[in-house]
């Protein structure tokens, strides 16, 4: 159903580049993050962590940290509940070890104490007894016979027998006939490919204050990308009613995916409910890197058959994704994407998701995409080198349109894939010359987009401006957008609207910031919101009219008549309505809850042009240019931002970002020393390309962007690479010393 009520030229405020709400706050200090909260009488919390890879607990002893002057607590996983449900007991063990440790760096127990000296002395006088059991990182190495268990009893009904006890789930999408899709072939590649895990990256560790009253009711404030998930989670733990814990968002410095779970809050309730006083916990940088989530790792090999024209006649995909020492679903969405892009008669994709003995995964943008179109695209380029063709002209042959049936199932509707592509080789970028060492690579990228539970408040104040709460995390952009979104609907300047995120009291529920879904979905239930309000307002209109109110219509932030039969009135400003407002019925206000769907999945190509030193392995990113459907871009300074951080924290993983673990099973990077992101020297300035093709499924068209942009740029950068050192590439990250060893073979 096409649900768009504007076209471009109707726009008055959304495609603006206004100023944005929250910019001087963050540019002054004046915003507060989660370690920035502090109340009266507050305790600083610490966690001690495992220093084994996989052993049992024997025994913990805190006679001698409890012995402390100024140690107030110490707890540890009796002092939480146990869930019935198996995902929320998963959550709790992360939290808190129960019976074994089952990583390098996973939650032992959680000290109060009044001060950070005194905390730090007491964590090293707790005594764990530990019994080393043998340990497993590698995906591959997880699922071979004699691989050490995890965890028993973990696979669910859909992992073939006779598989290691640490796969827990299997799935397969596709169809067609792949044998005689590959007969049809004149050229078939298989590869096998390896991506590295690698962390959000986020700026901003993980803090969080709890506060438990003697009365049972709590309040918690903690950075996160959604406050009532944190609630779901945190009273499942502790065994409480929802509505008696609060959690508030703070402002958040980056989350990219992993902060859409918990990690210390469940241990500063615990430690703030046994003491009686408010605690706060604030990770340093090695504990998230050695116990929040990273992506998966992946071993992934790729099948593809195409004809000497270009067409791809069959492709097939298995994937192998880690996620940690805890069931996961990611390498469901990474099977789903892998070849989303292309119009196939027969098509297979098969994802196991394995459990080793690292850190639970948490999202990452358009978590299991990249490392899968990575395979995929790499294979695609591959093909294109060995038949000589033009690697754009071949992916728009073969690209996907409306009326496809994706490779996971659903037929796509209205899609901006060919329009992308066709950007792309139209763009000065893809003529311009390369030098010697350099290489041109190309990639298309998928991400679903979601939507989800939403709920906004809209209010008219008595003065004619509009307060909108919402209740999702501002992590992109959200306030600015949603303040357009409701101006542009309400016809008044965007300067008349403020946007603010409720706590979980103050607001019906909101999913969490993820999928790339609140511009969609909360600007969505904003400009209903906005509708509802306007409803009333014509109705109050109206009543001082004495006519019908349907024959008032809203026109650039006035009632009016809806023509000369309603009568003779001259219009009447929502400043003039909002005015009257307690004589013709009482505050004025437009409410909206839905669980939205339709959120048009999007679809991106990238270009990236990239020199390698033959000498050292060395490579600077020479050129990158980013192209994207958006639907509609509500605030295009925000979207490019989006397309250019995703196309960054790509070429992280593409280059140099990974996880490094010892034979003993340890993290040996746990800092950002060790664990190299891009900086500012290591970038060419990233170009974007906007496209507008719009999403049948929202009023404005809009799509979400946030997630597409990550999706590319591994194998772009990897075609790129392949392409100048004339091997191909297949493993991430390419590191110099890869790269070298890589030229060396090639002789």
């Amino acid at each position: 159903m096409n649900f768009i009520s504007k076209t471009k030229a109707d726009f008055k405020v959304v495609g603006t580049r206004v100023p944005r709400p929250d910019g001087v706050d963050k540019v002054t200090g004046r915003a507060m993050y989660g370690a920035d909260i502090t109340v009266p009488g507050m305790l600083t919390g610490l966690v001690l962590r495992s220093p084994h890879a996989h052993a049992t607990i024997d025994k913990i002893d805190a006679s001698k940290a409890l012995a402390l002057p100024g140690v107030k607590a110490v707890v540890t996983c009796d002092d939480l509940g146990v869930p019935e449900d198996a995902s929320l007991r998963d959550v709790q063990d992360n939290c808190l070890a129960r019976g074994k440790v089952l990583y390098h760096g996973h939650a032992v127990a959680g000290i109060a104490a009044i001060d950070m000296a005194t905390a730090k002395k007491a964590l090293k006088l707790i005594e764990v007894s530990y019994t080393p059991l043998p340990h497993v990182t590698d995906v591959d190495a997880a699922m071979a016979d004699g691989a050490p268990v995890v965890q028993e009893g973990r696979a669910d009904e859909s992992v073939p027998a006779g598989s290691h006890p640490n796969v827990t789930t299997m799935q397969e999408f596709g169809h067609g006939d792949l044998d005689a899709g590959f007969a049809k072939a004149d050229k078939i590649i298989s590869r096998s490919f390896k991506t590295a895990a690698t962390h959000q990256g986020y700026i901003e560790p993980h803090a969080c204050l709890a506060s438990v009253g003697t009365d049972g009711k709590a309040d918690l404030w903690c950075c996160t990308q959604g406050q009532y998930f944190v609630r779901e989670l945190c009273a499942g733990i502790m065994g409480m009613a929802t509505s008696q814990l609060r959690v508030t968002a703070s402002e958040i410095g980056g989350g990219f995916g992993g902060k859409t779970t918990v990690f210390i809050e469940p241990v500063a309730l615990a430690l703030s409910r046994k003491t009686g006083r408010p605690v706060k916990i604030v990770m340093t940088r090695e504990d998230v890197f050695r116990a929040t989530g990273p992506t998966c790792s992946s071993s992934i090999d790729v099948k593809i058959g195409m004809t000497n024209e270009g067409r791809i006649t069959a492709a097939d995909a298995q994937l192998r994704y880690q996620g940690g020492a805890f069931p996961c679903e990611t390498v469901s969405m990474g099977a789903q994407s892998a070849f989303a892009a292309y119009d196939l008669d027969a098509v297979r994709t098969q994802g196991w998701n394995v459990l080793t003995n690292r850190p639970k995964e948490a999202a990452y943008r358009a978590p299991g995409a990249p490392m899968a179109i990575f395979a995929v695209e790499s294979v695609v380029d591959e093909l294109c080198q060995e038949l000589g063709l033009d690697p754009l002209k071949t992916r728009l042959l073969n690209a996907a349109d409306a009326g496809t049936k994706s490779s996971y199932g659903p037929t796509f509707d209205q899609i901006g894939l060919k329009a992308t592509l066709q950007a792309a080789l139209e763009h000065d970028h893809y003529r311009a010359p390369l030098g010697e060492n350099q290489g041109r690579g190309i990639s298309c990228g998928f991400w679903f987009n979601f939507g989800g539970n939403t709920c906004v408040s809209l209010n008219l104040n008595f003065d004619g401006t509009v307060g909108i709460t919402e209740g999702n995390p501002d992590i992109g952009g959200s306030r600015a957008a949603i303040s357009m979104m409701a101006a542009e609907e309400l016809g008044i300047p965007y300067e008349k609207v403020r946007t603010i995120v409720a706590d979980t009291n103050s607001l019906g529920h909101n999913d969490v910031t993820d999928g790339s879904r609140v511009t969609f979905a909360v600007g969505l239930a904003t400009i209903e919101a906005a509708r509802a309000a306007i409803r009333v307002m014509c109705e109050r209109a109206a009543k001082v009219w004495g006519i019908d109110p349907d024959a008032v219509v809203w026109e650039d932030g006035c009632a009016k008549p809806s023509g000369p039969n309603a009568g003779a009135f001259d219009p009447m400003s929502i400043e003039e309505i909002a005015a009257s407002a307690s004589d013709t019925g009482g505050p004025i206000a437009g409410h909206y809850e839905v669980n939205a769907e339709g959120a048009g999945v999007s679809f991106g190509v990238h270009i990236a042009d990239l020199e390698v030193d033959p000498e050292t392995g060395h490579t600077q990113v020479l050129r990158y240019t980013v192209f994207q459907d958006a639907g509609k871009a509500v605030h295009p300074d925000y979207v490019e931002g989006q397309m250019q951080g995703g196309a960054v924290q790509g070429i992280g993983w593409a280059l140099n970002e990974e996880y490094i673990y010892g034979e003993d099973g340890r993290l040996e990077n746990a800092g950002f020393l060790d664990y190299r992101v891009p900086v500012a020297s290591d970038l060419p300035s990233i170009d974007t390309v906007i496209l507008e093709i719009p999403n049948p499924g929202h009023p404005y068209g809009v799509r979400g962007v946030g997630e597409t942009p990550i999706v590319p740029p591994l194998a772009a950068l990897a075609n790129a690479a392949s392409r100048a050192i004339g091997a191909r590439m297949t493993e991430l990250p390419m590191s110099p010393p890869k790269l070298l060893a890589a030229i060396m073979a090639k002789g």
